[in-house]
C-alpha cells in the first residue's frame, strides 16, 4: 500500500445531518413499489410522493434547511391533513422540477397522465394559524401522455418548456409544453421497462438504462431509434444512469449477474466500457448524483450510508461515506445555486428514512472560504422548439461569493 495520501481538497468532506427540528417528521410517504427516488427538490422546494387515498398526490413543501428551523412557522412534526398537488387518478410515480422556475413542477403517474403545477407565493403563508385551511394545488397544464403509466419525467436542461417522460410502453416521449397535443419527438428501441433516463449538460444527446440490459444513446432533436446501443449491467435489477456534467462520460450502477452492485463508466460518443467495479452485495438499486465539483454521490435503497467519489482521470476515487443506522427509500440532492456557501456546503441531501424528511449537509472544513463554480440556470427561449432543431446550448456559469461574516 502507498505510504502517499492522494492529494484533494475534498478529502475531508463529511456529511452533517440536520438537527431533528429541522428536517420533518409524519411524512407519508407512498407505498407503490416502483422504483423512484420519491423525493425531488428545487432551490425553494421539495416535492414527495404522498400516499393519499381516491386517486395520486404528492406533497409540496417549502425546502427545510440543515442550518435553520423550517420557514413560515411550518411543524417540523407535519399534521396529518396538508396540501397536496391532486390531479392524477391513480398513484404518482416520478416528479421533476423545472430547471429554470423553481416554483414549476412536473408529474407522471400510474394513471398514464403527466401534470404540471405551479408554486404561487405566498402558497404557505398562515401555516398552523386558527383560521388557516390547507388548499390542495391545482395544475396548471394536463398532458395524456400514454395509456399506460408515467414512470419517469425531466425537465431539459436548456429548453424551458421542454419536458421528457417515459412511459410504460418502452419509448421516451419529449414535449413542448406550450403545446402538448402531440409529443415534440419520440424516442425508440427499447425491449423492455425503461429504468434511467438523462440529458447531457446541453439537452443534445439523452441516454437511457433499461431491464433488457442495454444502454441506449439517442438525440433527441431528431428522435426515433437509438444512436448507439451497447451491453449495460448483467443483472435485470434496477440500473441507473447519469451523466458526468460536461465531460463526454456517463456513470451507470445495476447488478452483475451475481447480484453485486456495480459502478460503471462509459464514454459517451462510442459508449464503450471504461471501468466497471463491485461497490457491495446488497439488494436495493443505488441511485447516483453527480455534482459539478467533480463529485458522485451513491446512495443504496434500503442503505444507511452515502458513499461519495472524486472523479479525475477517468477514475473514481474514493472520499468517504455518511453513515446512518436509518435506511433510506429515497434521496434527492438540492440543486448547487441553492446551497449554503457561507457554511462551506458543497452538496444537500434529502433523505427520506421510514416517516421522516432529513437534510444533510456536505461540509468542507476549511480556515478560509473556498472558491466555488455553480451550474447557473440559463435564460430561457422564447420557443422551446428551437432547442429541439437547432445547435448546442452551453449553460453559463457563476461564480458566487459567500455572505460576509462579523
Amino acid at each position: 500500500m502507498s505510504r502517499f495520501v492522494r492529494p484533494s481538497k475534498y478529502r475531508h468532506v463529511f456529511g452533517q445531518p440536520a438537527k431533528k427540528e429541522h428536517g420533518l417528521e409524519n411524512v407519508k410517504v407512498t407505498t407503490s413499489a416502483w422504483d423512484t427516488n420519491l423525493i425531488h427538490a428545487s432551490g425553494l422546494y421539495i416535492s414527495i410522493n404522498w400516499a393519499s387515498a381516491g386517486g395520486g398526490a404528492f406533497a409540496i413543501l417549502p425546502l427545510p434547511s440543515p442550518f435553520a428551523p423550517l420557514p413560515h412557522n411550518i411543524p417540523y412534526k407535519l399534521p396529518d391533513i396538508i396540501p397536496l398537488a391532486r390531479g392524477h387518478s391513480a398513484p404518482v410515480l416520478d416528479t421533476a422540477w423545472s430547471p429554470f422556475n423553481d416554483s414549476v413542477v412536473a408529474s407522471g403517474g400510474e394513471d398514464g397522465k403527466i401534470l404540471v403545477w405551479k408554486v404561487e407565493s405566498g402558497e404557505f403563508d398562515g401555516w398552523g394559524s386558527e383560521r388557516w385551511e390547507p388548499q390542495d394545488f391545482d395544475p396548471v397544464a394536463r398532458i395524456a401522455g400514454s395509456a399506460r403509466k408515467i414512470g419517469q419525467v425531466t425537465f431539459h436542461p436548456t429548453a424551458s418548456h421542454v419536458l421528457a417522460a417515459a412511459p410504460g410502453d418502452h419509448v421516451v416521449k419529449l414535449w413542448d409544453l406550450g403545446s402538448t397535443d402531440e409529443p415534440r419527438s419520440t424516442l425508440h428501441g427499447h425491449t423492455d421497462s425503461i429504468q434511467g433516463v438523462a440529458f447531457n449538460h446541453t439537452g443534445t444527446l439523452l441516454a437511457t438504462t433499461c431491464r433488457d440490459r442495454k444502454i441506449r444513446l439517442f438525440d433527441p432533436r431528431t428522435g426515433g431509434d437509438p444512436v448507439r446501443i451497447t451491453d449495460g449491467h448483467g443483472g435485470i435489477k434496477g440500473s441507473r444512469i447519469v451523466w458526468l456534467g460536461d465531460k463526454d462520460r456517463i456513470a451507470t450502477t445495476g447488478f452483475s449477474k451475481m447480484s453485486d452492485r456495480q459502478l460503471s463508466l462509459w464514454e459517451a460518443g462510442s459508449l464503450n466500457n471504461i471501468t466497471t467495479s463491485a461497490i457491495d452485495q446488497s439488494a436495493g438499486v443505488v441511485m447516483p448524483f453527480w455534482s459539478d465539483n467533480n463529485i458522485l454521490f451513491l446512495a443504496g435503497k434500503g442503505d444507511g450510508n452515502i458513499r461519495y467519489y472524486e472523479f479525475e482521470s477517468d477514475q473514481f476515487y474514493p472520499l468517504s461515506e455518511h453513515k446512518s443506522s436509518d435506511p433510506q427509500r429515497g434521496i434527492a440532492f438540492l440543486p448547487r445555486r441553492a446551497l449554503n456557501v457561507g457554511e462551506c456546503e458543497i452538496a444537500r441531501a434529502y433523505k427520506v428514512a421510514g416517516t421522516t424528511v432529513e437534510p444533510i449537509a456536505f461540509v468542507v472544513p476549511r480556515k478560509v472560504y473556498p472558491r466555488f463554480i455553480f451550474v447557473f440556470e440559463i435564460p430561457a427561449y422564447a420557443l422551446s422548439s428551437r432547442t429541439l432543431s437547432n445547435p448546442t446550448s452551453i449553460p453559463q456559469r457563476l461564480r458566487p461569493r459567500p455572505p460576509d461574516r462579523p
